[in-house]
């Protein structure tokens, strides 16, 4: 009796121990697969803000060739003005001579033979000033659309930045805040407002400010959403299997943001979790002060830019 009570104890340890790895190796290979989505999608994402950068100087170097085009084309019309006025007097020459005989028939012939070359450099200037005409036309019409794209994106992320302001009005300065920076909404909020030390469950405060956020974008639909965990430089105190540092830490904040975010009916499709640990501070963590700063969630809200990359590709 005594000998089948301990084999009993030791089946049960065995089987506990086999579904704590497998449940551990799940989801190790989750996270695995999730840093593999979010190394692609974050290069993704600095490409597009790369080439967002590049736009201003783009348009820059785009006006700059209009406004030579343009003095191209005044050059033109001078020259083919003064190409009218001698194709006019050496054609009237001509006529006079046509009355006169004998010594002036050489002066003719050169006379003649200087008026068709005239005339061939004449056609080739006005379609040479037709074609500078047409690329004008084109340039100018580029740089208008151009504009108007880039002036429509701007006043769509002043806009977006303003109705996210109205919807966390409520909420303490010092706990969040908005701004515009690289043509994107940037809303960051702090460990206060969100967490508590260490923790991953996101405060009821915290959870009424993220469905206010929801609320004001659910339904724009042309928006790419980035949400980014950031921590002090302060080693995580409670080591679990499922969290050793703060990478870890950083991650599951942003994941858990996340799910509240999209529960309130913004688009899975349309945002990303991602978590930076202690790597990207605002302030050096020298201070309980400036750690505290550094502890925090920024969520990065990009307009659709496939308007605006077209229009260049073109």
């Amino acid at each position: 009796m005594k000998f089948q009570l301990i084999f009993l104890m030791l089946s049960f340890i065995s089987s506990s121990c086999i579904v704590t790895k497998k449940k551990f190796d799940d989801v190790l290979a989750q996270k695995v697969k999730t840093e593999a989505e979010l190394n692609d999608r974050t290069a993704k994402l600095e490409r597009a803000t790369g080439d967002l950068s590049d736009l201003g100087e783009k348009l820059k170097n785009l006006k700059q060739d209009t406004t030579a085009l343009g003095e191209n084309l005044r050059t033109s019309g001078k020259k083919l003005w003064v190409l009218n006025k001698e194709y006019e007097q050496l054609n009237s020459f001509y006529r006079n001579s046509l009355n006169n005989t004998g010594k002036l028939s050489r002066d003719m012939a050169q006379q003649k033979e200087q008026l068709l070359l005239i005339q061939d450099n004449l056609e080739k200037t006005r379609r040479s000033n037709d074609s500078l005409s047409t690329s004008l036309a084109e340039r100018e019409k580029r740089v208008h659309e151009l504009e108007q794209v880039l002036s429509d994106k701007d006043k769509a992320v002043t806009d977006l930045k303003n109705r996210i302001s109205s919807a966390l009005l409520n909420f303490k300065e010092n706990d969040l805040t908005i701004k515009v920076k690289n043509g994107k909404v940037y809303v960051s909020l702090a460990e206060q407002l969100l967490f508590g030390s260490g923790s991953i469950v996101v405060d009821k405060k915290g959870v009424a400010a993220l469905q206010q956020l929801a609320k004001a974008i659910k339904d724009q639909h042309d928006l790419q959403i980035m949400v980014e965990g950031h921590t002090d430089n302060v080693p995580v105190s409670k080591l679990s299997a499922y969290m050793q540092d703060n990478w870890d830490l950083s991650v599951m904040r942003a994941t858990a943001i996340t799910k509240i975010i999209t529960k309130a009916g913004v688009s899975p499709r349309q945002i990303v979790a991602a978590g930076k640990g202690e790597f990207s501070p605002l302030v050096s963590n020298d201070s309980p002060e400036n750690k505290q700063k550094n502890r925090r969630t920024e969520i990065i809200l990009t307009p659709n830019l496939d308007e605006l990359f077209r229009i260049l590709g073109n």
